[in-house]
């Protein structure tokens, strides 16, 4: 199976019908993909599809065959919403982290609040109480912070 793994060529060899989370943590070591519910439900497991979010862990290998995936390893640390992340505090224990930015970077370019808000909705985070999460991501788009 042949897909651009955060901008590289791959090919893997597992099952087309095995979820695209355990083929990016297992077999292309990717662990940055969480998985947190396995059904769909808290978007930890949150990957870019041809630049669209999807849940990894719903996901069949073979849906991606010819497609782009990039993956939190794919930003290398170094996109700003990362850094803005951990300024904000809008990290904690991590699980959700990467859904969340990766979510967040498929935002039009202008985003209002309740733009960021819809976005994020599928993204449950069980430490920060959303609100360094939104000014993170407001940051990054140069919105005024959330009150």
């Amino acid at each position: 199976m042949k897909f651009t793994l955060n901008g590289a060529a791959t090919d893997v060899t597992s099952h087309p019908m095995t979820r695209l989370m355990d083929v990016l943590r297992v077999e292309c070591g990717l662990t940055g993909t969480k998985e947190g519910c396995g059904e769909g439900e808290c978007g930890a497991c949150t990957v870019l599809v041809n630049g669209a979010p999807v849940c990894s862990c719903l996901v069949p290998l073979a849906q991606v065959e010819g497609s782009d995936v990039l993956t939190i390893e794919g930003l290398n640390g170094e996109h700003p919403l990362q850094q803005l992340f951990m300024n904000e505090v809008g990290a904690q224990c991590g699980i959700c982290t990467p859904g969340m930015i990766l979510t967040a970077l498929s935002l039009g370019p202008a985003p209002t609040l309740d733009d960021i808000k819809t976005t994020l909705a599928g993204n449950l985070c069980r430490c920060t109480g959303y609100s360094a999460i939104y000014r993170a991501v407001c940051k990054w788009r140069g919105l005024e912070e959330p009150t």
